[in-house]
């Protein structure tokens, strides 16, 4: 009888901003899980967004986590320095014609959308792709692209979708349950893989990095939620192993909006600055 699979837990925030509540949340909850677990805790930087990452938030993330007691394995894994194996994945996706380049432009798109009535949207609120590149002719699209056009890498759902069996994941609940939950990639269309200012999309590199790092236990904040959806259909499509999922509340600011770094909500070193201590920020940031 084979030995059961230690459990392996991730704390994977982006260097775009500073931790906040939220992100204390989600790693302390991985913290304590995978210490009660008798698992292992890991650390990724999620920098694929060259234009918003930046060197000093990943070294002020570990130091707040640092200051917050938590411990992880290291080398951390640090996205950018692993282009190759995101690139891997879309050249199989690409070798069963799964993706198409789109040409078009965001105002294009939301201006195709806007001529709808009831035009679908994903769980981020962006339109639907109509699809208009992935009909274009093959002499067309090649002519365009060679002139410069810039161009993404979109998932061609119709196609990814084909003879897919019925996709489902496993949730827990917080309280010690877990349940299937059925994957409903539909929800976000011809979703976009990949483009020149980012080769992976987060979609993309997130259930490639959960693999190649043995990630058995996502624990992640609720907006994240329907991501799972695709996320269970690129796990699919690559032939990677499905993790279990927990999908926790999110912290509220007083307006009743979840706590981000765009709308500058209090980091954890301001609070550290404040006078705040490890265990303030513990139950401030319980569940």
């Amino acid at each position: 009888m084979a030995a059961p699979t230690q459990p392996v837990f991730r704390f994977a925030p982006s260097p775009n901003g500073y931790l906040h509540l939220g992100h204390a949340r989600s790693a302390l909850l991985n913290h304590e899980l995978a210490r009660e677990s008798g698992g292992r805790l890991l650390l990724r930087i999620e920098d694929i967004d060259p234009l918003r990452s930046k060197p000093a938030f990943a070294a002020a993330i570990e130091e707040d986590l640092a200051w917050l007691g938590l411990q992880w394995e290291t080398p951390v894994r640090v996205q950018s320095r692993h282009m190759a194996d995101y690139a891997a994945a879309l050249a199989r996706l690409n070798a069963r014609a799964l993706l198409y380049p789109c040409i078009c432009t965001r105002g294009e798109i939301l201006r195709a959308a806007d001529a709808r009535k009831n035009w679908p949207r994903d769980p981020d609120g962006a339109p639907h792709y109509s699809g208009a590149c992935r009909r274009l002719a093959p002499d067309e699209r090649a002519r365009r692209i060679a002139a410069g056009e810039p161009y993404a890498l979109r998932l061609d759902l119709v196609k990814a979708r084909a003879g897919a069996p019925a996709l489902d994941w496993m949730e827990n609940d917080g309280g010690g349950t877990a349940g299937a939950v059925s994957a409903d990639p539909a929800l976000w269309g011809d979703v976009v893989l990949a483009r020149k200012d980012a080769p992976a999309s987060y979609h993309l590199a997130v259930v490639v990095d959960d693999a190649l790092q043995g990630v058995t236990h996502v624990v992640r904040g609720q907006d994240l939620y329907a991501a799972t959806h695709l996320h269970r259909l690129l796990q699919h499509l690559l032939g990677l192993a499905a993790p279990q999922y927990r999908h926790h509340p999110l912290i509220l600011d007083e307006a009743g909006a979840k706590l981000a770094k765009s709308r500058l909500s209090k980091p954890l070193r301001q609070l550290r600055a404040e006078g705040a201590s490890p265990d303030d920020i513990r139950r401030l940031a319980a569940l």
